[in-house]
């Protein structure tokens, strides 16, 4: 199996609707938590280029559900690169819920396609992929 990039998560009471399902929009949240979550740990290079003129623009998102999960489900969100090509990576993630000891069942899968781009927001233009940001990503292709 590949190594992935992991975030673990609670279930709040706020991620889920009247009937005690969570809202889908909290999957998509996950997914860039984990993404940020990444950024801070591995390629903090990265995040000094944000600050200068760096843009990560996430381009498309997905997520597939296979099973329900509600308030206080222990969540594993990992991140696996799929891609990584000139100017775009693209990420998936598997949605894990832990159900104690050596139990875990797949709850949802998704992916996300992210564009580098740089220059002032008026007039942004594509960027090669920070290598640090590639380097950083090598231990987690798929």
């Amino acid at each position: 199996m590949s190594k992935y990039f992991e975030y673990q998560h609670t279930v709040g009471f706020e991620e889920t609707n009247l009937v005690g399902n969570v809202y889908y929009v909290n999957y998509l949240r996950w997914q860039g938590r984990c993404r940020e979550l990444f950024l801070y740990q591995r390629a903090p290079e990265v995040l000094k280029d944000l600050q200068d003129d760096l843009k990560l623009f996430t381009l498309k998102v997905d997520c597939e559900f296979f099973a329900e999960i509600t308030a206080f489900d222990e969540l594993s969100i990992r991140m696996r690169l799929v891609e990584l090509a000139q100017t775009q990576v693209e990420f998936s993630f598997d949605y894990v819920r832990l159900d104690g000891g050596d139990g875990e069942t797949l709850v949802a899968r998704g992916r996300q396609r992210v564009a580098c781009m740089r220059g002032p927001n008026t007039r942004t233009v594509p960027a090669r992929v920070p290598d640090a940001l590639a380097q950083a990503l090598e231990p987690y292709a798929s």
